[in-house]
């Protein structure tokens, strides 16, 4: 049986110190982004310097890179140069070489599905030891080949909505919250030791095998594209700055969706867009993260 932790407290980030620097604080490294979804990776990349990452490197297709690059100077890029448009199996090594000077790495945002991008996903998620947050298409790789799948090289937080998750095992998601725990806690144990599952929807439930929590937070204005990058960002984040994923996944769904009440309540739900939410987490952080 899981014991529900729900009632425990939200973890917190721990203080900085005057003496502190810019390394201190996560070297987060995001994989992803293919021609036409540049986007994702711009939002992603944002939301993590929001959520108060040290440094933040975004890898992706050259052919994407300046678009990318343009969505905010304190990001640094990186291109893969295989194939201009997307990410494959062939940028594998170069990929693994950044990891390297990596806190953490989140892959996923705008991968695309092209069978070269799907290796690749089931390469990294082999061999970097790190901890790795999986989301978007990073998710549907897995799916792909989810008969060949081998056990993570480490750490993983997978990030599922019930559309990723039903290709994942096969299971619809069902509606009450002690059903969907259990049906997170067979992906965890399925996926390997040290997974984390975030399965996503009303009420999102956290949980790394045998304990879950389900989020209280957001609202149905969330649901526009690009609010997964954002948590996707977030969560690798935190991780950057110390906090265990299990940790990390609870405090990020919680101040995502945190921040998504307060954009909604100043914008209505209707209008809300992904970026949104990246301006409200100044306040969100501000209001009870550390």
């Amino acid at each position: 049986m899981m014991e529900d932790v729900t009632d425990s407290p939200l973890p917190c980030l721990p203080p900085r110190v005057p003496e502190s620097h810019k390394g201190d604080y996560g070297r987060v490294l995001l994989v992803g982004g293919s021609r036409g979804m540049a986007g994702a990776m711009g939002l992603a990349g944002m939301a993590a310097l929001r959520s108060g990452a040290g440094l933040v490197t975004l890898l992706v297709p050259r052919s994407i890179q300046a678009t990318v690059a343009g969505f905010e100077p304190s990001a640094m890029t990186l291109a893969a140069g295989s194939d201009p448009d997307r990410l494959g199996g062939n940028d594998a090594g170069a990929i693994r070489t950044a990891a390297e000077q990596a806190t953490v790495i989140a892959l996923g945002p705008g991968l695309g599905r092209a069978p070269e991008t799907v290796r690749l996903v089931h390469t990294l998620n082999h061999h970097i030891d790190g901890p790795l947050v999986i989301d978007a298409d990073g998710l549907n790789g897995l799916a792909e080949q989810s008969a060949q799948r081998q056990k993570p090289a480490g750490p993983r937080v997978l990030t599922p909505h019930p559309g990723e998750f039903f290709r994942l095992t096969g299971e619809p998601v069902v509606a009450d919250k002690a059903g969907r725990a259990e049906q997170a806690a067979r992906l965890c144990l399925q996926h390997g030791q040290g997974t984390v599952v975030v399965l996503k929807g009303h009420q999102t439930v956290i949980c790394e095998g045998q304990k879950y929590a389900v989020n209280a937070t957001g609202n149905p204005g969330m649901a526009t594209g690009g609010t997964g990058d954002c948590l996707t960002g977030m969560i690798a984040a935190l991780i950057g700055q110390g906090l265990s994923p299990w940790d990390a996944a609870r405090l990020g769904v919680h101040l995502h969706g945190l921040a998504g009440d307060l954009a909604a309540a100043a914008l209505g739900q209707v209008s809300m867009i992904a970026s949104d939410l990246i301006r409200y987490l100044p306040e969100v952080f501000r209001g009870g993260a550390s």
